[in-house]
């Protein structure tokens, strides 16, 4: 179920709750649904409740109660949870894909994976700050959103208007120097926080986040290479270790969770989101690849779970790849 589907959904249980009496409001146009925030329940959530209290004149609580009666049991949902002040939280009924399946998309969807329709149809702009670090965010939402859909423009904003998108400024110097890791540096911190200087990101060592994320990168095309060599290719199956394993069960869970992230960084203008996910990404294949062998050591034949492996470390290539696209960073397949 895509969010416009679901907000479709959520308006359909408002609209049959008001013709059978137990709502008396007026049936809202439209309702917003949008990605939960981090630490909320369910994969979305909708203040809709809230917003019909007043008219309904009852709290908050009890109309979400009632659209919650009226969703429990849709064909797409698993649940409907009630959180805070009256808040339907909505968990999606999907069934848990295996390592085979969900590799097996990453790699016929390629640089594709993970892009949806959340906002089909929806052409916004972006006013931003005239400030180097607002235009490098609002460059990266355009193509958040383009990845979900939508079309957006970038503008700065006029003398006297408010900025949709207005980080805390870079200091001076910051966007001086090499352009992949100065964009890195304005997109990787969260907007209330100050970016660290380019220079944190350019050394190439282990602390530096870009240069992990980057190395995952290239290892996963090293590795595709030398399995070449040796004559055997990638091939999707299910993993020992992506079940019984800690590092393969993370990397399949992030795996499984891009789609979700690039929804939420588009819908809350959040690049950053994207940034710290791909961070998360490369650290975990880079525990597996330790963890794990990837391709056969000496005289060893090649395996089926050799082929799994290296399907599993194309798949996070694909991802990484993707994900440095889109926040306008190469992704080097030598390092």
């Amino acid at each position: 179920m895509t969010p416009v589907e679901l907000s479709r959904t959520v308006l359909c249980a408002v609209r049959s709750a008001v013709d059978a009496g137990e709502l008396q409001v007026d049936v809202p146009v439209r309702v917003v649904v949008e990605p939960s925030r981090p630490g909320g329940r369910g994969d979305y959530a909708t203040n809709v409740a809230l917003r019909l209290a007043r008219s309904a004149g009852r709290p908050a609580p009890q109309v979400a109660e009632v659209i919650r009666r009226r969703l429990t049991g849709t064909r797409g949902l698993a649940r409907v949870d009630i959180t805070g002040p009256g808040f339907l939280n909505l968990t999606l009924d999907r069934p848990e894909r295996g390592a085979r399946e969900l590799i097996a998309l990453i790699l016929r969807e390629g640089g594709a994976y993970g892009h949806g329709d959340a906002f089909a149809g929806r052409t916004t702009e972006q006013a931003v700050a005239d400030e180097a670090r607002a235009e490098a965010v609002g460059h990266a939402v355009v193509r958040l959103i383009a990845a979900q859909g939508g079309r957006s423009a970038v503008r700065r904003a006029a003398p006297g208007e408010r900025a949709v998108i207005r980080p805390v400024p870079a200091p001076d110097g910051t966007a001086d120097g090499d352009p992949q890791a100065v964009r890195w540096s304005l997109l990787h911190a969260a907007p209330h926080d100050t970016p660290r200087p380019w220079t944190a990101y350019a050394p190439l060592r282990a602390e530096n986040p870009l240069f992990r994320v980057r190395y995952a990168h290239s290892r996963t095309h090293a590795l595709r290479r030398n399995a070449r060599d040796l004559g055997f290719a990638a091939e999707p199956g299910e993993l020992p270790e992506a079940r019984d394993g800690a590092s393969g069960q993370t990397l399949v869970r992030l795996l499984a969770a891009y789609p979700r992230t690039l929804t939420a960084a588009a819908t809350h203008q959040a690049p950053e989101r994207l940034a710290r996910h791909l961070v998360d990404l490369a650290d975990a294949y880079l525990r597996f690849q330790g963890e794990y062998r990837v391709l056969p050591s000496g005289d060893e034949k090649p395996s089926a779970a050799h082929r799994a492996r290296l399907a599993l470390a194309e798949a996070v290539g694909t991802v990484l790849a993707g994900g440095l696209t889109l926040l306008g960073i190469h992704a080097p397949e030598h390092l």
